[in-house]
């Protein structure tokens, strides 16, 4: 008896043009290329070869693959215990739900690209040649430090369907030809196709975008920024945000009443939209209690040391000690200013993170299931003769079930005058709204304050909100939460795919 079965599985791939990895001149051509040197990115990417998930998710999954085979770090859980970039994270520029619907854009993808804490360099046809794309698989072919993905469309190929993204695997000089890593396995494989013939099939329009097609070379920083603070849109209110930090201080500021900073800082504190505090955020470092106990690794020593490190640099800046005197100086008129500068009782601030924790943990981060944290705990850890470490201990309840979280909180030790009395070592300075106000402020673009009046005044903005005398560490922790700031402007308006230029600094 016959059984009807719905759907389809796999397709043949139309050979010519393309030629199947596995297929005996596939393998012939992989074994051409590794002797001659360009196979080297291959490796890695394959080790991190995914299909994407949802069939219109090729551009996420091309980026999860690369970002992994980079080895950088998205800074957060993914499950368990492990840091781990997968598409159902990718969600900074656009929502899930859309690109679920209907697939995401190129110059949205180099947006995702760039919140994920990668280099990226895009190019579409009209802003590149033939032989430039060349060059750059070429360079990414022979090293395992840069990754090329493309954007074509299928249909040169003799495909079915229409837009598609896939990562570059190798190229095989001789016969000029590069080699598609295709994430939608489920519908075709691997396979080797002309670079003249790729080329011609990126060289086509995005019918939703009245943009070209192209190409984009993603390798990963020096350094993994966002290491302390980072811009969130998890929150609707952030276009409102991004809006009024980039559209509306501008024109605050040009006012005849702005005098002094006090003034500059009035006037840019006291219209803050209703959630600002959802914006920016401080990023603590969470973990099953079982998973560490009271010993922390070494990665997680290194870690900590460098959000220490980039909180004392911030609370050393000129910019810093302003904003505190003018925060503790402010009546209601400031009040979401002043509701995050408050959030200071680390006690509380930590069972929000450990509920937050939890569900990061379980997997069900912004899931409607109550998470509440029944307790907290402030210890301090000294082991080996290591500095102290501050850890908050949480017993988080999510129904009938309890779990222990530990939050590694950054801080450091200050001379200052604490309520008053002489100069001592206080103990317990731990990011806040202090803190995190400056660091955005810095983040702000310099033109942000041309419109100032007073030059004098001018003068002393431009001074304090200077990057080019920060710590390196607090100037590229700055610049980072910069682009960040730019690439959400871009997308709230959404002109991200009208200008793929590196975003500002």
């Amino acid at each position: 008896m016959k059984m009807a079965m719905a759907g389809l599985y796999k397709r043949v791939l139309p050979s010519p043009p393309a030629v199947d990895f596995a297929s005996s001149d596939g393998k012939q051509l992989f074994i051409e290329a590794i002797q001659n040197g360009t196979m080297e990115g291959f490796y890695r990417l394959i080790s991190y070869f995914q299909t994407q998930s949802e069939p219109a998710y090729c551009g996420l999954a091309s980026l999860a693959m690369v970002l992994n085979a980079l080895a950088i770090d998205p800074g957060r859980k993914w499950k368990g215990p492990w840091r781990w970039f997968d598409e159902s994270m990718l969600d900074c520029c656009e929502p899930l739900e859309k690109v679920k619907e209907k697939g995401i854009s190129f110059g949205k993808l180099v947006c995702l690209a760039h919140c994920a804490g990668a280099k990226v360099e895009a190019f579409r046809t009209n802003q590149s040649t033939l032989d430039d794309f060349r060059n750059f698989i070429v360079r990414c072919s022979t090293s395992d430090d840069c990754h090329v993905i493309s954007s074509y469309h299928r249909a040169t190929f003799k495909q079915t369907g229409t837009g598609h993204f896939s990562p570059i695997g190798g190229y095989h000089a001789e016969r000029d030809m590069a080699l598609i890593l295709d994430v939608a396995r489920f519908k075709y494989p691997p396979h080797w196709v002309p670079v003249t013939l790729l080329w011609e099939a990126m060289d086509n329009v995005d019918e939703a975008t009245g943009q070209h097609r192209g190409f984009m070379l993603i390798s990963r920083p020096h350094r993994d920024p966002g290491l302390l603070y980072t811009l969130s849109c998890k929150h609707e209110s952030w276009v409102k945000v991004a809006k009024y930090l980039m559209d509306d201080v501008p024109n605050l500021v040009k006012s005849d009443d702005v005098k002094d900073v006090h003034k500059v800082l009035s006037v840019v504190f006291s219209s803050l939209p209703s959630n600002f505090e959802e914006f920016i955020k401080w990023l603590a470092e969470v973990r099953r209690r079982e998973d560490g106990g009271q010993n922390l690794s070494q990665e997680e020593k290194g870690r900590l040391s460098l959000k220490e490190e980039v909180l004392k640099q911030v609370q050393e800046t000129s910019l810093f000690k302003h904003v505190v005197t003018f925060l503790s100086s402010v009546n209601s008129c400031c009040r979401n200013a002043l509701a995050l500068s408050r959030e200071s009782n680390l006690p509380d601030i930590a069972a929000t993170v450990c509920c937050q924790g939890a569900e990061l943990l379980d997997g069900k981060f912004g899931s409607p299931k109550r998470y509440c944290c029944r307790e907290t705990c402030v210890t301090s850890l000294k082991a080996n003769g290591d500095k102290p470490i501050t850890f908050v201990s949480g017993t988080v309840v999510n129904g009938s079930s309890e779990q222990g979280v530990d939050v590694l909180v950054p801080s450091y030790l200050k001379k200052l005058n604490c309520c008053g009395s002489s100069p001592t070592s206080c103990i317990g300075i731990y990011p806040a709204g202090n803190d995190v106000l400056t660091a955005l402020l810095l983040a702000l673009p310099p033109e942000t304050w041309g419109g100032i009046k007073d030059e004098k005044l001018l003068s002393e903005m431009y001074s304090l909100v200077s990057t080019k005398n920060l710590p390196i560490l607090l100037q590229e922790e700055v610049l980072h939460l910069r682009r960040q700031l730019h690439l959400l402007k871009k997308c709230q308006e959404n002109k991200v795919d009208e200008d793929l230029g590196a975003p500002l600094c």
